[in-house]
């Protein structure tokens, strides 16, 4: 039985850890090759799974927020696999919760550059070769930060809800190519960015409290927002287009409230 990615050529950027690996294995999984890149050496120990399982896989080191890397890692994957199905501008940084008037100019310029000027980059630079094949899909990583307040910090906040944006008017931008572009808005999803959370729950005890404001009472795992990475990407979703989805328990779907009693 052929994967959902059978035949397709993909290429994911944060692949060293968390959401950015999880989604590049199961690409390669359900069949596609994959051009797994991130800014540390990480992304080789991604592509060492991907081939032990019996994937096919590429690691490259790259800075998303900077456009000659975006330009080099968009030519690796036209020289290697020839086209680019899928294209996954997963990397991101998070600067903490900061207080508002402790956020330096150079803090919130750099969170923008890796978290929204790094998705404009992959944009800007695939589109033109997904029209030119015919179409392709482009899938975002934005955040429920992005959506309602009190979920990041306020530079990491403004980047996401710029990305939310940016998936939205770059969809109508490439009308009639057929290339889609979406978001995903994870919410909150043990990965290395948000390890210091689960690690201070955990050394005070409180551990069972983590994920307690949205209606499935949990957090989330890399995997779970890969599989909603996996539905953008593949043929299953062809119809949907300019949108952002939280994956978050149903936290955004909730005003706030009062933990009903046992």
């Amino acid at each position: 039985m052929a994967g959902r990615l059978e035949g397709k050529a993909a290429i994911v950027t944060g692949a060293g850890s968390g959401i950015g690996r999880a989604s590049a294995l199961l690409f390669a999984r359900e069949g596609a090759r994959v051009l797994a890149v991130d800014r540390t050496d990480a992304v080789r120990e991604t592509v060492d799974e991907m081939r032990a399982a019996g994937g096919t896989g590429l690691a490259m080191t790259a800075d998303a927020g900077a456009e000659s890397d975006v330009k080099a890692y968009v030519d690796r994957a036209l020289k290697e696999f020839g086209r680019i199905d899928v294209m996954f501008a997963n990397a991101g940084i998070s600067g903490g919760m900061t207080p508002l008037f402790d956020v330096t100019v150079d803090m919130f310029s750099e969170i923008l550059r890796i978290n929204l000027l790094g998705p404009f980059l992959a944009i800007r630079t695939v589109a033109p070769h997904m029209i030119a094949q015919g179409g392709g899909s482009i899938i975002c990583t934005a955040s429920v930060a992005g959506l309602r307040a009190n979920a990041g910090g306020v530079p990491y906040s403004a980047s996401k809800a710029g990305v939310v944006s940016l998936a939205q008017t770059s969809a109508n931008a490439l009308i009639g190519t057929n290339v889609r572009v979406n978001a995903i808005c994870p919410g909150l999803i043990e990965t290395g960015m948000t390890q210091p959370i689960f690690q201070q729950a955990r050394a005070r005890g409180t551990d069972g409290k983590i994920g307690q404001l949205n209606p499935l009472q949990r957090a989330g795992a890399p995997h779970e927002i890969a599989a909603m990475a996996l539905f953008l990407a593949s043929d299953e979703s062809s119809y949907v287009n300019g949108h952002a989805f939280p994956v978050d328990g149903g936290l955004s779907s909730t005003l706030p409230f009062a933990r009903p009693r046992k």
